[in-house]
């Protein structure tokens, strides 16, 4: 009687990864640095542009004087990857919010039985999340030495594309642990 009160480990595994890779893809999302352009012509060495989904910042790394809201001379705000990226990633969170909400009413923390339907749907709903973001972070990693860029400049992933495409793989793999709940509720 009392190994049934326990939660199945597939649903805990999907309750951590789940939102680490919601804060992963969040902070990926916001912050202004996919892709870091250095040894720019014409600048000083130590000048290093990051470019974001909605941010140019420029930062002069000897000083760390940072000034944000630079303007696209190149048109990298115009780019099919950065515009898909900017639908996706925002896109991919709210439904994560709205697949966590979900997987809490499924996953007994009050109940003396798991949902196991409520906690597979679930699951779904996180792994498509997961992929919503994983798209355009796989895409922009694909295109990034596309992107326009001045020429003659050094290109590099940025923290924020690597933190996106983590947190996108920690939602798919959360989501899949959560659809293994489909297996109980198939059992039953």
């Amino acid at each position: 009687h009392l190994r049934s009160m326990r939660t199945p480990t597939a649903m805990i595994v999907g309750l951590v990864l789940c939102p680490c890779g919601l804060l992963l893809t969040f902070t990926g999302t916001l912050a202004p640095s996919w892709r870091q352009v250095s040894l720019i012509p014409d600048q000083p060495r130590d000048v290093v542009l990051e470019q974001g989904i909605w941010d140019i910042c420029r930062e002069r790394q000897s000083t760390h004087d940072r000034l944000c809201g630079q303007a696209d001379e190149l048109g990298y705000f115009e780019q099919v990857p950065v515009r898909v990226a900017r639908g996706l990633m925002p896109s991919s969170l709210v439904l994560s919010l709205l697949g966590l909400v979900v997987a809490a009413l499924g996953v007994r923390c009050w109940q003396r039985e798991p949902q196991h339907l409520v906690a597979g749907v679930a699951g779904l709903v996180l792994l498509l999340s997961g992929l919503m973001s994983l798209v355009p972070s796989s895409w922009y990693t694909h295109e990034l030495w596309a992107l326009p860029s001045p020429s003659g400049s050094t290109l590099v992933v940025g923290y924020s594309l690597v933190l996106s495409y983590l947190g996108s793989c920690l939602e798919v793999l959360g989501g899949l642990a959560l659809t293994l709940s489909f297996h109980q509720y198939c059992k039953e």
